[in-house]
């Protein structure tokens, strides 16, 4: 046979191969014909959030007849109290969502969540993000699906100041020190903080020890294993206290309110450079003042620190607006595995998510975002070994209120760095007891 027919069957085979359909990675999930009937939680009181889950909903039963899911929408404050509650009581819901974290664990350790991580490993075709996998997972196996999208912090930036004094985007926190003193020396605040609400303090604590120690140091210290005296909650309340000596936060930070805009104020004024804050914070910016937003504003990821051993691109944040876990198990709990991950991370649902300003918790969902701010953030996030969880939400709840008023004493210089994190090392010591 010559070579050149040789050739032209072997091509002839491989298009054949080609046009065979694949098979999927992820088997069938099926469910029988008997009446199920489902409860599920969440926080979706307003729209667009409320209108979003309930087509969800509806979709599932349209798809499964047989199935009545019965929602309830319980504002968040509100929610965690109602959870609790429910499950001291024996009447946990068959499907509730959490943020992940400290109380997800207990929640686990007190039977109130399923082990899925056959389902997921076997039905899941969902291509979630690595770090939204992790945070679903306890003790390496998964209780819960991640749902809603990203919400990580980062540093805002006015590019037009930047030009205006000569400095380029820090990549180091000496870098970022350097600028930070000429906007001093040259008339501006170089970080809008409004620290009135406490959890904005504590995204400058959280960062700082997580550069120094890694995600590493906070679990020990939660755990018992180590302690929030460590060097690297030392560094991190140190390194505040030398900022607020140098003029890096503006007057009176601990009574101005980042919930009347107080903080992006001082960004549209041009008094302030810089604003650390959650990545919600470009929706409200271009809200406000869209031209100048997109004119002025820029984003950058917290510096890495020089001589550091741990991951210098972990973000701090969240992987999941939250996780959904489930309280039942048999049909049931299939049927809510379908539900979670075939319902609400379905085509539909994540557009309407996008419309709505919010990233899903999968592999290229942020791809196509015009918004510069937001594309960083995604790019941020999609490159991050690991995402430390916020400390108010991974810890318990008294630990983690401690922590948010001790974070308003270390930039209020009414305690030294030792004294803050002894307190908060007490707190975690008298609840893991």
């Amino acid at each position: 046979m010559k070579f050149g027919k040789m050739v032209a069957i072997l091509l002839s085979i491989l298009m054949l191969i080609a046009a065979i359909p694949m098979a999927a990675t992820a088997e069938t999930l099926t469910l029988s014909e008997e009446p199920i009937t489902l409860t599920l939680w969440d926080i979706a009181t307003e729209d667009p959030q409320k209108s979003i889950s309930d087509a969800a909903v509806q979709r599932f039963m349209d798809a499964y007849p047989n199935v009545t899911v019965e929602v309830t929408h319980t504002q968040n404050d509100a929610y965690k109290e109602k959870l609790i509650i429910a499950m001291s009581s024996g009447q946990c819901p068959d499907i509730y969502i959490h943020w992940g974290g400290g109380p997800m664990n207990e929640y686990i350790n007190s039977g109130f969540a399923a082990d899925i991580t056959e389902l997921f490993e076997t039905y899941n075709t969902v291509d979630f993000l690595p770090s939204a996998i992790e945070q679903c997972k306890y003790n390496d196996k998964m209780y819960a699906i991640p749902y809603g999208g990203i919400g990580g912090c980062g540093i805002f930036y006015n590019k037009t100041i930047f030009a205006e004094i000569g400095v380029e985007v820090p990549t180091t926190i000496a870098e970022l020190e350097a600028v930070c003193d000429k906007l001093v020396a040259a008339g501006y605040v170089p970080f809008s903080l409004a620290n009135g609400s406490k959890w904005t303090g504590s995204m400058y604590f959280m960062y700082l020890a997580t550069r120094f120690g890694g995600t590493e140091a906070f679990a020990k210290a939660v755990e018992g294993t180590g302690s929030f005296t460590d060097e690297a909650f030392m560094y991190a309340a140190s390194t505040i206290q030398d900022w607020v000596g140098k003029g890096y936060f503006p007057e009176g930070v601990n009574s101005l309110s980042t919930d009347d805009g107080q903080d992006r104020q001082l960004i549209y004024q041009q008094k302030a450079a810089m604003m650390l804050h959650g990545s919600w914070q470009a929706r409200s910016m271009e809200a406000d003042q869209a031209d100048w937003y997109k004119a002025n504003i820029g984003y950058f990821a917290f510096p890495a620190l020089e001589g550091s051993t741990y991951p210098q691109n972990i973000v701090v944040g969240t992987s999941i607006g939250n996780g959904f876990s489930f309280n039942c198990d048999g049909e049931k709990l299939k049927a809510a595995f379908i539900l979670a991950t075939q319902f609400f991370n379905d085509d539909i649902y994540n557009q309407a998510q996008l419309d709505a300003n919010t990233i899903p918790s999968i592999v290229g969902m942020g791809d196509t975002i015009q918004d510069q701010c937001m594309q960083q953030i995604w790019a941020d996030f999609s490159a991050a070994p690991q995402v430390q969880l916020w400390y108010d939400q991974y810890l318990p709840p008294e630990v983690g209120e401690k922590h948010k008023d001790l974070c308003q004493d270390i930039f209020g210089l009414t305690m030294t760095p030792l004294e803050a994190n002894q307190a908060l090392q007490d707190a975690m010591a008298a609840y893991n007891k």
